[in-house]
């Protein structure tokens, strides 16, 4: 093996495998820590079997301690390697009764298997994970990756993939590629599917690392992409400054084609009221609407003006003759085209948390006072939403200053679910925004739509309570949209709707109406009566008063919060991905769905999987005293999954105990090994139910706002 030579940093070798090689494809980085003279490759440190990251991930070398590493290699000094016969073999065989131990890089030499997920399992060549195909292949195939022709029979060297029959790789190709591509990148190079793909991926041994995909990391790689089209196109351009002339915030601002993104229009030369309307060029607009999908408006229909002069009649082409819509089908059909450009939510968010930062900002969170403390923390100047959130959980007037470290998505979960309960909002399960003058004057509006912005980017839970009327003033604005009955939650107000709309003569309308001209006159709604039809436009009225026009302002300083980390932005961009995580509750949770949530992390005991899988079922028929969401709660300290998902992923752990055990910062679950499956249930059952009861009395001292 080869040694130090100090000073030269290309040839110190590691610690652990003697080697001085700098391979980051086949044994990880290589890391040099100069204060204490030590060197590693990250694959060799990694699969050590006697160390765990102990520390932080800027602590040490990658988050494992010096001591804990001079530990593991004075450990090592006194195995020998079953194949090079040396000292310093960090590495065994995980499977029962297998005393092979051996370095990483002969282990790679040998065939070995290294997982990395998980518990970092290591297999040697004779316990290896197979993968068995039923298909007998007679000719070759190529690899999907560099087209090389390989003879379609699993081995170490060749893989198949799990979720395309057809896919063939050699292990060097998935390699670099899973390198190159990252977690969010790495994929079938045939279906595009990533989940199962990288599932069975990670069991045969390829490395996924967790970042970002090589290309998205190259310094100005979609510089081109960002110098976008800013000119005038239409035939007849009234600007005096010329089509290049570009003015934000006024009638010279140019709009671009919401198709093609190539052409551009100052709104007055196209007539467009505002930058909100969508707006297409001759090409696309042709293209559109002689496609046979595509007859209906797509388009908000642009407000009637008695200003419009011949010329500006002139000054595009005219668009072919559509029906007057409301603004109902309006947002039917501009949700009809998102359909088209449909994105799923998960995606969605995960792209929005690129931007987080690793730098780490710590909140001090009372659970007992969940608002308040959430609020100092979000309001600190040292704040900052692009940063990861830590959480330490305190309790209020504790002199001795105690913490303890927090689960980030516990405390998403408690703040949205207290937001949802807030005088921020009325309604029963649809929500729509309330009129509080001391909220407004506090800013609480914006702080609340700032949280839901947070929470959302930062892996928090669904909201799931926002009415489809607060929505569609989100999506589309408020002018375009129509708010319902059900939006009214004073029930007065509610009472004079339903009177009014079922009136049946006029004299009933006009008596109504008399009763109740003073709050009519009020809020401006008070109108004279003709004819009994007169009746809907007052309920109308009413309706969009009470509903949207009380509470603008409100919904103005919620909306400028939801901006935050460009959340909104993404909402109206894409508003069915999103409706189905803000106006819906998450799914039920059944059986199959946490069984499949929970990764196995350890060499598993069969019988207590068994009775776990058993337990679900029960807990899922009813025949249990917990429920799923109980489980959930227990072990992540969510009641749903998020939309962005768990991080890290929840495991499952099997220990010689008498009750489970939750961590909920690491979303494991260690669940105990018993004789009998009664055992089991009632351990898991008394557990479970006590440790929410007590955390739910702890948490009872609840301040509101």
């Amino acid at each position: 093996m080869n040694e130090n030579k100090p000073g030269d940093s290309q040839n110190l070798a590691c610690v652990f495998c003697r080697k001085n090689d700098d391979c980051p494809n086949k044994y990880g980085e290589k890391k040099t820590n100069e204060k204490w003279n030590l060197t590693v490759h990250y694959y060799c440190l990694l699969m050590s079997s006697g160390i765990w990251q102990r520390g932080k991930e800027e602590e040490g070398v990658y988050g494992f301690l010096i001591e804990d590493i001079r530990k593991e290699v004075n450990r090592a000094s006194k195995l020998k390697c079953c194949i090079c016969k040396k000292n310093g073999a960090s590495i065994g065989c995980v499977a029962p009764r297998c005393k092979r131990s051996y370095h990483f890089p002969c282990g790679l030499q040998r065939e070995c298997i290294f997982q990395f997920t998980g518990n970092f399992a290591s297999f040697c060549w004779n316990h290896r994970p197979v993968q068995i195909t039923s298909n007998n292949y007679k000719d070759s195939l190529t690899c999907t990756i560099c087209l090389e022709f390989i003879q379609p029979i699993p081995s170490y060297n060749i893989l198949r993939s799990p979720c395309c029959k057809n896919a063939w790789f050699h292990r060097d190709c998935l390699q670099v590629q899973a390198i190159n591509a990252g977690v969010f990148f790495f994929r079938c190079t045939i279906c595009n599917n990533s989940d199962i793909f990288q599932k069975e991926m990670l069991r045969m041994g390829i490395h996924i690392p967790e970042k970002d995909a090589s290309w998205e990391l190259e310094e100005n790689a979609y510089q081109d992409l960002l110098q976008h089209h800013e000119r005038c196109d239409v035939r007849r351009c009234r600007c005096k400054e010329g089509r290049d002339y570009n003015a934000p915030d006024s009638k010279w601002e140019i709009k671009l084609c919401q198709c093609c993104g190539s052409s551009g229009t100052h709104l007055a030369c196209s007539s467009l009221q505002s930058w909100e309307q969508n707006w297409e060029c001759l090409e696309c607009r042709g293209i559109i609407y002689n496609s046979g999908e595509f007859r209906k408006a797509k388009k908000h229909v642009l407000p009637s003006s008695n200003n419009v002069g011949i010329t500006d009649c002139l000054l595009e082409e005219s668009s072919p003759k559509l029906p007057r819509q409301s603004p109902g089908s309006q947002s039917k059909d501009l949700l009809r085209q998102g359909s088209k450009f449909r994105r799923n939510v998960s995606t969605l968010l995960i792209e929005l948390g690129f931007q987080i930062k690793k730098k780490t900002k710590r909140l001090y969170i009372n659970k007992a006072n969940i608002w308040n403390s959430a609020l100092d923390g979000f309001r600190n100047k040292n704040f900052n939403p692009l940063y990861a959130i830590e959480v330490a959980y305190v309790i209020e007037n504790d002199n001795f200053g105690s913490e303890q470290p927090g689960s980030k998505q516990e405390f998403l979960s408690l703040l949205m679910q207290h937001l949802e309960n807030s005088s921020l909002f009325e309604g029963s399960l649809s929500k729509n925004l309330s009129l509080n003058s001391q909220a407004l004057k506090e800013n609480l509006y914006y702080e609340a739509g700032r949280m839901l912005a947070i929470s959302l980017v930062h892996g928090g839970p669904s909201p799931g309570f926002f009415s489809k009327t607060l929505f569609n003033c989100l999506v589309y604005g408020p002018e375009n949209t129509q708010p319902i009955l059900d939006d009214v939650s004073d029930f007065d107000v509610a009472q004079i709707i339903i009177r009014i709309n079922t009136t049946t003569t006029v004299a009933d309308l006009k008596s109504v109406v008399n009763e109740c001209s003073n709050y009519l006159e009020f809020i401006g709604c008070l109108r004279l009566i003709t004819s009994l039809s007169d009746k809907y436009m007052l309920a109308k009225d009413i309706l969009v008063y009470h509903v949207i026009q009380r509470v603008q302002e409100p919904f103005e300083s919620f909306k400028q919060g939801l901006k935050a980390l460009g959340v909104l932005e993404k909402i109206q961009a894409y508003p069915e991905a999103f409706c189905s995580i803000l106006c819906h509750k998450p799914d039920s949770l059944s059986a199959k769905v946490l069984s499949d949530l929970f990764t196995v992390h350890t060499l598993p005991d069969v019988k207590a999987l068994g009775f776990w899988n058993s337990y679900l079922q029960a807990v899922e028929d009813g025949k249990s005293t917990t429920t799923m969401e109980d489980i959930l709660i227990f072990a992540t300290g969510c009641n749903s999954i998020p939309p962005a998902g768990f991080k890290p992923t929840p495991s499952i752990e099997c220990l010689h105990m008498d009750f489970p055990v939750g961590n909920k910062c690491n979303n494991s679950l260690a669940i105990p090994i018993t004789n009998t499956y009664k055992e089991f249930q009632e351990n898991m059952d008394f557990a479970i139910r006590n440790t929410l009861r007590l955390e739910k009395e702890e948490n009872s001292p609840y301040i509101g706002h």
